[in-house]
């Protein structure tokens, strides 16, 4: 009774109601969603928050990304950015950093699915973003790798962007001189990737709450 009061108080004498809170997606990247080597405004992650803005989704984007984090790194740190940010979604981009440097694909996958299941234990809603690498260790190592991600999306049933740098990586007027981080011209194709499948996600939680 006390705070539908106070309700019915500020209504009155403002003449407005209180906007609740916006939902929140967390980006839990590495340097590709960090914006390594561009401003940070020109990366996919802050041109996310324009988009969802320009389509009236009311969602606050949170870039937890840190250049040259690993799956074990990641690991490390997610109850903390979980319980701090209170994500509705969480979007997992992480791994890339493991495969360029050959470490076992099955700890990768362990790693993976330890933040999958974080995530889902604090009641948020996954996309998870695949990696392709350069077949520097084989071929086998490189097939094991990229598809751990279509495994993970499969068994727990996520959204899945098949590769962030789709129609990015091997392009070099798209790549900065280190051969391996996109140019802030690359960003708005790296935000397609994501959008086209992130897009349709948010639309069919919406409409199941």
């Amino acid at each position: 009774m006390m705070f539908r009061s106070i309700f019915v108080l500020i209504v009155a004498c403002f003449g407005f109601i209180p906007a609740a809170h916006a939902a929140t997606i967390l980006v839990y990247g590495d340097s590709l969603s960090a914006a390594y080597g561009i401003p940070r405004e020109q990366g996919w992650v802050t041109l996310l928050q324009t988009r969802l803005k320009e389509h009236k989704l009311d969602y606050a984007v949170v870039n937890a990304s840190i250049s040259g984090e690993t799956t074990t790194g990641g690991l490390s740190r997610i109850s903390g950015a979980l319980k701090q940010h209170k994500p509705d979604w969480v979007i997992i981009e992480l791994g890339a950093n493991d495969g360029l440097r050959g470490l076992p694909v099955n700890d990768v996958r362990k790693n993976l699915t330890a933040m999958i299941k974080a995530s889902q234990q604090a009641n948020a809603n996954i996309l998870l973003v695949g990696m392709m690498i350069p077949p520097n260790y084989g071929p086998k190592y490189t097939r094991e790798f990229s598809s751990t991600y279509t495994e993970l999306a499969k068994e727990f049933n996520l959204p899945l962007v098949s590769f962030l740098l789709e129609g990015v990586a091997g392009q070099v007027e798209l790549t900065q001189d280190d051969g391996l981080h996109p140019k802030a011209s690359a960003q708005p194709k790296i935000l397609d990737n994501v959008w086209k499948i992130l897009q349709p996600a948010l639309k069919k939680t919406a409409s199941s709450s």
